[in-house]
């Protein structure tokens, strides 16, 4: 069932988008700010990932599946003016690779789309000039360091939050699907919010790792039992039998 927030948004006047970071009513769970090309990087990923199986694994054909079902329907809608604003923002990623990448996605039907994704350090250095809020990373441990870590530690420490943060370079956002292509996308995929999408797909890139670590399709080291993973139901034929 649709949560009552996102519907009221659909119909407020002059909402044809709906805002980033606003409530879905969905508790912790805010509106994202582009949906379509993190789907399409999760589902490229995913089955990049799920190459790692055996081609007979029961697992990576179920969710090649409904992964290549999903990026499909994403593909189809897309927001006006994305060729255009790839198009413009193309040369300032291009001449920045520390600040961005390209992550080239095949989509179901073949072609191919560019992905930009801003690296963690240009994302950290755009936060403020402040100092306050300067990131804080995990506390270091005390005693004696080797020297690779101490080389780590003095690079750490001739870091400029404030000039990084002035250096880094600005895009503009990529253009935002309308409320009826979201409302469009949740239907024909039927598994929620968009929001909600997202949070399984990236479950499931991360679980792919897990099994492919694991090797879930080898057998067994300790071979079950006869009957181990058969279902006790009641064996009607015995107890018939019995009665006799």
């Amino acid at each position: 069932m649709r949560a009552a927030l996102r519907l009221f948004a659909s119909v407020q006047k002059n909402a044809q988008f709906l805002e980033a970071g606003a409530p879905t009513g969905l508790a912790g769970l805010l509106t994202h700010s582009a949906p379509r090309s993190t789907l399409l990087y999760l589902y490229s990923s995913t089955l990049e990932k799920l190459k790692q199986f055996p081609e007979g694994s029961v697992y990576r054909q179920s969710t090649e599946a409904l992964t290549r079902h999903r990026m499909t329907i994403i593909e189809n809608v897309k927001p006006a003016g994305l060729d255009e604003w790839q198009k413009r923002v193309q040369k300032t990623v291009d001449e920045h690779p520390e600040a961005f990448r390209k992550v080239p996605i095949t989509t179901h039907s073949g072609k191919t789309e560019y992905n930009i994704v801003w690296k963690s350090t240009a994302v950290e250095g755009m936060k403020t000039e402040e100092w306050d809020d300067e990131y804080v990373g995990k506390p270091m441990l005390e005693g004696v360091r080797s020297e690779e870590v101490q080389r780590q530690q003095q690079i750490t420490l001739r870091r400029d939050p404030v000039e990084e943060h002035r250096s880094v370079p600005r895009i503009e956002p990529e253009p935002s699907m309308t409320a009826d292509q979201i409302n469009q996308i949740e239907g024909e995929i039927g598994a929620g919010l968009i929001e909600e999408v997202i949070q399984v797909a990236e479950g499931e890139r991360e679980l792919v790792d897990v099994l492919a670590k694991s090797k879930v399709w080898e057998d067994l080291e300790e071979k079950p039992t006869e009957g181990q993973w058969s279902y006790h139901g009641r064996d009607t034929h015995t107890a018939e039998t019995q009665a006799r």
